[in-house]
């Protein structure tokens, strides 16, 4: 269930790199009903996360947040059909850290938000944040997976290196050389 947050708490240090490796995201258009028009989060994750969004309408631009959306839950962000192609997400997980993101920078804030325009957010008091950004496909519904990395290859130690020296025929082998008496 998607909770609005009044406070945003246990927020991620942004530009931890070490952070970042362990997640990424999957969108996914899911069928639904003939009625139904949403844009909706899948949390596909062990964590809780935070979610903000962005987006453009007929007023310009927004971004909302916050909402807490619980481990391995969905829910609908915004209902109805969608009022655009492209919508931005940024999340934060708040019981690992980390954090979705990306290049698409807009305004946001610690507490609970709708902000208008995505101009100079640190002049106004907001945080410049980036999110990432969805492509619809122009559909009247779509669902966001966010999940945590599969792709990751095993860190393993490496098998210890032996070279292969290969044996002398036994024609040529001999018995091992006996030490020499120490020098009186």
């Amino acid at each position: 269930m998607v909770e609005r947050l009044r406070d945003r708490t246990g927020r991620a240090s942004r530009g931890t790199a070490a952070r970042l490796a362990g997640l990424t995201l999957t969108a996914t258009l899911l069928t639904a009903a003939p009625a139904a028009a949403d844009f909706r989060l899948c949390n596909n994750t062990g964590s809780r996360v935070g979610i903000s969004l962005g987006y453009k309408d007929s007023d310009g631009w927004t971004t909302e947040g916050w909402w807490n959306l619980s481990a391995r839950s969905c829910d609908t962000l915004l209902k109805g059909a969608l009022v655009a192609r492209f919508y931005y997400i940024y999340a934060i997980d708040y019981d690992r850290g980390g954090e979705w993101s990306g290049k698409a920078f807009m305004c946001t804030r610690d507490k609970e938000f709708t902000i208008r325009g995505i101009e100079d957010c640190l002049a106004r008091g907001f945080d410049r944040t980036g999110f990432f950004e969805v492509d619809t496909g122009e559909q009247r519904s779509w669902t966001v997976q966010l999940t945590e990395s599969t792709e990751q290859v095993p860190q393993r130690p490496l098998p210890q290196y032996s070279p292969l020296i290969p044996s002398p025929p036994a024609s040529a082998q001999q018995a091992p050389a006996q030490p020499k008496p120490p020098a009186r």
